[in-house]
């Protein structure tokens, strides 16, 4: 089992479909395999996750799979010669109602609401903030404008407004149909791109539900931040999911650069603070698209989203498209454990003036705290649904937490979670036999010998969700 406790999220794409080279990316640290659903068909992405789920089978690891949805596409449309060079000071008409080929003057939409959502002084930001419109005037299915920073405009380039307020609706009905092809292949999780608020999140929580029920799967929701709307309203998006994705791309463009790496600081603690997962994601190791070494700034960057405590740490198109998928992956376990070698734990801290109502909690934060005094060598959650594994995992300890489970469903959802090894285990219903097997499953695995301190939280009756209501602290037999 790694050491490492960050978890690292991978995207599969042409780069990495390779099997031989996927069970190498597995095995060297990919705990999440992301699949982009902006891109391929729905028989494509059903036959990459079943190579995945192959390549964990033939590497001896579960991981999870993330279906992350396309979302609403604000783009302009076609060029008549596939781009355009933008100057500055140049007019240039963004036309909703124009079917013909853009050219110097102007280009059609893929989003035809531009005009209701815009007025005259608004700044329109091209292809992720790269080329700069100011809005002249609107009329009619036209947005007039003047280009302030020029550049190369290719087709279909996304387009942001600063400052946000692009109305698009977060589910699409593409969307729609993606949930359903991800729960046919039961994805553990659903990334939702663009909401807005937590109506989006319950939408999409409704039709994943749906979609899931006849394979009797539930899987889990991931809010991505990346809009200026959904900051002030981060808390209702965050109770509403099962996580969170700091999407710097679009989330940049929309507020500006400077602000995020502060925003990306609040967003952990926040999800840390409710209980939540939290991913931070791209541009993690831009470089390494093409270079086989990442940047001191990039070593950074990753070094300071896990000292910030996120869960997991995210590649894009740097697995998907890049030169040194398996390079990449191998770099960034290395960082990740540099960092959490390096962090100090003041898990004291952590419980003064908290009230826990519910037994289980209270089980799971009684573990943590006994086992940091004892020195303990693990904690072991017996656990049916995860939730005591996720509570411990949202405080910082330096000893591993190993989850066991019956269910192959939360193993794989806990594949996520910060600091969080899950195993899968036959368990008989009888506690203390239970007991037995744990610490036998441990010592087999290395984790604990002889002598050893480890806790162990469990629930009476076995296997009831949310029963976890037993804290043991034990020494390994000989």
């Amino acid at each position: 089992m790694p050491s490492r406790a960050t978890k690292i999220v991978a995207t599969l794409g042409p780069a990495s479909s390779e099997p031989a080279l996927l069970e190498a990316m597995i095995r060297a640290g990919v705990n999440v395999v992301r699949l982009n659903f902006s891109h391929g068909k729905a028989q494509d992405h059903i036959d990459r996750a079943r190579l995945v789920r192959e390549a964990a089978a033939r590497a001896g690891r579960e991981v999870a799979i993330m279906a992350d949805l396309q979302g609403p596409k604000i783009r302009v449309g076609k060029f008549a010669d596939g781009k355009v060079m933008l100057e500055p000071g140049a007019k240039f008409v963004l036309d909703a109602s124009r079917t013909e080929l853009g050219d110097l003057t102007g280009v059609g939409l893929d989003y035809k609401e531009l005009p209701r959502d815009v007025k005259s002084g608004d700044v329109l930001l091209l292809n992720d903030g790269l080329i700069v419109l100011t809005v002249d005037s609107v009329q009619g299915e036209q947005v007039h404008t003047t280009v302030k920073l020029g550049g190369e405009l290719s087709n279909n380039k996304g387009i942001n407004k600063q400052g946000g307020g692009l109305t698009a609706p977060a589910l699409t009905g593409k969307d729609m149909e993606d949930i359903k092809t991800a729960m046919s292949f039961q994805a553990d999780y659903v990334a939702v791109s663009f909401p807005k608020n937590a109506t989006d999140m319950e939408m999409a929580r409704q039709l994943a539900n749906v979609a899931a029920a006849q394979y009797n799967h539930k899987p889990g929701l991931i809010a991505k931040i990346e809009r200026a709307e959904a900051i002030p309203r981060l808390e209702e998006i965050l109770l509403a999911s099962d996580g969170i994705m700091v999407a710097r791309g679009d989330l940049a463009v929309e507020v500006g650069n400077a602000v995020v790496p502060a925003l990306q600081k609040r967003m952990i603690k926040l999800a840390r603070e409710h209980d939540k997962v939290v991913i931070t994601a791209t541009q993690m190791m831009e470089s390494m698209i093409t270079n086989p070494v990442p940047t001191r700034a990039e070593v950074s960057d990753v070094a300071n989203a896990v000292l910030d405590g996120t869960d997991a740490v995210m590649l894009s198109a740097e697995t998907a498209a890049g030169k040194f998928p398996l390079e990449t992956v191998e770099e960034m376990a290395k960082i990740c454990l540099a960092a959490e070698t390096a962090e100090e734990f003041e898990l004291d801290a952590d419980f003064s003036g908290q009230t826990f109502s519910r037994i289980d909690q209270s089980i799971a934060m009684g573990a943590l705290f006994t086992a940091h005094h004892l020195k303990a060598k693990a904690i072991v959650a017996l656990t049916d649904s995860g939730s005591t594994a996720l509570w411990m995992s949202r405080h910082r300890v330096n000893i591993p937490i190993y989850a066991l489970t019956t269910k192959l469903s939360s193993q794989r959802k806990m594949a996520l979670y910060r600091n969080v090894r899950p195993l899968l285990m036959d368990t008989s219903a009888d506690r203390d036999t239970a007991l037995v097997q744990a610490e036998n499953h441990l010592k087999s695995r290395g984790i604990v010998s002889g002598g050893d301190i480890y806790a162990i939280t469990c629930g009476e009756p076995m296997g009831a969700p949310g029963g976890t209501n037993m804290l043991k602290i034990c020494r390994a037999s000989d």
